[in-house]
């Protein structure tokens, strides 16, 4: 697959829904150790509300999808997760554009600029034991595989895997950012929840872009 067009994301978008719907037990037990105990049902929320905003037809455009997404997020998920979120999909799709597909290095730049949306918003960086332990790498893979001559859908399973080393790397961590800041010392040996997530869209990502 050299470019990404809006039925691969819509597919991106809907499996992440039913991992983050099927593991919202999961994610509300890593949330529960560090902190309010609700991100797994803030998440299946609100990507089940963006399936039923979708169900009503799928936008033309790429932007359209993702900023569909994006402010589906923000307007009904609750904490923190569905701002970052929501913002992560609105930076991407106005980055991407009015079109109607995307090749390797424009959807490269889509992520990124997600990426650089939450980095903004979430004033974040990669050690606090937040979801961008495991976005900033898996950003960073996605264009060092691109850059390396593959293709979107290895770069997706580059990211995926650098998401996944991510997200367990926040186990040791002591959290400096969010409510599990408060715990201190007591935050490490948890895995972050957002990267957990976090972990999960890069894992689906990879999956819609290889068809499996």
């Amino acid at each position: 697959m050299a470019s990404v067009d809006g039925a691969v994301l819509q597919d991106w978008v809907s499996r992440f829904r039913d991992e983050v719907t099927e593991q919202k037990d999961w994610l509300t037990e890593l949330d529960s150790a560090i902190g309010d105990a609700d991100h797994g049902a803030n998440m299946a929320r609100g990507m089940n509300a963006v399936a039923e905003r979708l169900a009503g037809g799928t936008p033309e455009t790429v932007d359209e999808l993702l900023k569909t997404v994006g402010m589906t997020l923000v307007s009904s998920v609750g904490g923190a997760s569905g701002p970052l979120y929501g913002t992560f999909f609105l930076r991407a799709g106005m980055t991407a554009g009015a079109v109607t597909e995307l090749d390797g290095p424009a959807f490269a730049a889509a992520l990124r600029a997600g990426l650089d949306g939450v980095i903004a918003r979430g004033k974040a960086e990669v050690g606090d034991k937040t979801m961008l332990d495991a976005m900033v790498p898996a950003v960073d893979a996605f264009d060092a595989a691109l850059a390396a001559g593959g293709s979107p859908a290895e770069a997706a399973r580059a990211a995926e895997e650098a998401a996944s080393a991510g997200r367990d790397a926040t186990e040791p961590l002591v959290a400096r950012k969010g409510r599990a800041s408060y715990l201190g010392d007591r935050s490490a040996g948890h895995l972050d929840p957002g990267a957990a997530s976090t972990a999960i869209l890069f894992e689906t990502l990879a999956d819609a872009l290889s068809g499996r």
